[in-house]
């Protein structure tokens, strides 16, 4: 994993990842088809924000929750108590996997673009997987990103904002390369789709509520940003400005796209 983790650990930020499970809920889960499927490992569990989904969703599944991070994990436990055995928890690089059970399904969620290597991670998860096994990832694809009217305060922030993940050893466009990573991995029966969210003026409602949550999004890296030197605290008060601007502009464009990957082995 990397060394630093874009987002910290903070807990306003552990409960932005709960807030963003809900918000993103209808555009992530109407595809992912978990059904018939047991015993569930979720690489990059973080707080249990989308094992929280999971649970939901398909009652039959029982979940192992593998995260890094001690201080995630410690979060899960209490943000998931009511699941009592449904769920276990294994703090684990996920490049360096060691676990006991086979699994029939794996869920991946916002996770590999923090990651180092994430084919690795694809190709170690293998030794883990019944035959037949579901696998379903999604994954961003940051340079999909596009805004109008055309402002310099949001395009310097976001610019800085990849490279600090780049920095940290993550890749802030993973999305695009799934299906090779999958391929080289050795799954089969591999599928890509696109989630977008394509909003403007026509949508007023849904556009602010949209840029509401891309600037708490872009905030979250604000500690780190300012940490290394890559934006200043003026900056940061512009971007904010400009995503106000866009929610007023006659000529307000929000559009972004997701990729979403499945694959069996």
């Amino acid at each position: 994993m990397a060394e630093a983790y874009l987002h910290g650990f903070i807990p306003e930020e552990q409960q932005r990842l709960l807030d963003q499970a809900n918000f993103l809920e209808s555009k992530i889960y109407p595809r992912i088809d978990f059904t018939g499927c047991k015993n569930l490992l979720e690489i990059g569990s973080g707080v249990g924000a989308q094992t929280q989904m999971l649970l939901k969703l398909w009652p039959e599944l029982r979940i192992t929750c593998v995260d890094y991070s001690e201080v995630q994990i410690e979060q899960a436990k209490k943000n998931l108590a009511f699941a009592g055995d449904r769920v276990r928890f294994f703090c684990q690089d996920a490049r360096k996997l060691d676990l006991e059970d086979q699994f029939d399904s794996v869920f991946i969620c916002w996770a590999l673009e923090h990651i180092p290597d994430p084919t690795k991670v694809l190709e170690l998860t293998t030794h883990f997987l019944l035959p037949g096994a579901k696998v379903w990832i999604t994954e961003v694809f940051n340079s999909s990103f596009y805004f109008a009217p055309e402002l310099p305060n949001l395009k310097l922030y976001y610019e800085r904002y990849n490279q600090l993940q780049r920095a940290h050893g993550g890749d802030p466009d993973v999305g695009a390369q799934l299906g090779n990573m999958l391929f080289k991995a050795g799954y089969k029966e591999i599928a890509l789709f696109h989630g977008d969210f394509h909003l403007d003026q026509s949508k007023s409602d849904d556009l602010k509520k949209m840029l509401n949550f891309w600037k708490i999004l872009m905030k979250s890296g604000s500690s780190g940003l300012l940490e290394a030197g890559l934006i200043t605290e003026a900056e940061i008060q512009g971007m904010e400005e400009d995503l106000n601007i866009i929610s007023t502009s006659e000529k307000a464009v929000f559009f972004y796209q997701f990729v979403q990957t499945f694959a069996t082995y």
